[in-house]
């Protein structure tokens, strides 16, 4: 599937993990569309997503890497559209993050691929990935969402 194929994918696998309210959900989100994000791969049935990002200058902080704020927005504009489809309204409570390389200037992309872990409770548990454009591991990733009662 191309990306508005994904994308429109997306949006019918969130309406109907939300057939109430779903007219309240604006989808795709501003920010995922303001990063410039691209589905790569969704798998509903396995809890994994994968996003592509690129890698702007206007990202980039003095040393000509992209800022850690920036690949933290991309983990969790990653993360946030799985969890929309593997739980009930949620929200990201806690994030922790390892990098590892710098995400370069020189990298037209990134990837982000996320699964969800574990469900306990009203928590959800996510790790992911940041990888360069030749599958080299950039920043691993913790995250726990809260399900909204």
């Amino acid at each position: 599937m191309d990306k508005t194929d994904l994308m429109e994918y997306f949006i019918q696998l969130a309406k109907e993990h939300y057939p109430e309210g779903f007219d309240k959900i604006v989808l795709p989100p501003p920010v995922f569309l303001s990063m410039g994000a691209e589905f790569i791969n969704i798998d509903q049935k396995n809890a994994k997503i994968e996003v592509k990002f690129p890698v702007p200058e206007s990202t980039l902080n003095p040393f000509g890497s992209m800022q850690g704020g920036v690949i933290a927005a991309a983990i969790d504009n990653a993360v946030g559209p799985l969890s929309m489809l593997v739980g009930p309204i949620n929200f990201t409570r806690d994030m922790s993050l390892k990098y590892r390389r710098p995400v370069s200037k020189d990298y037209e992309y990134i990837i982000v691929k996320a699964v969800l872990t574990e469900k306990k409770g009203r928590r959800l548990f996510f790790s992911a990935e940041v990888i360069d454009p030749e599958g080299n591991l950039l920043v691993s990733a913790k995250l726990m969402n809260w399900i909204v009662e």
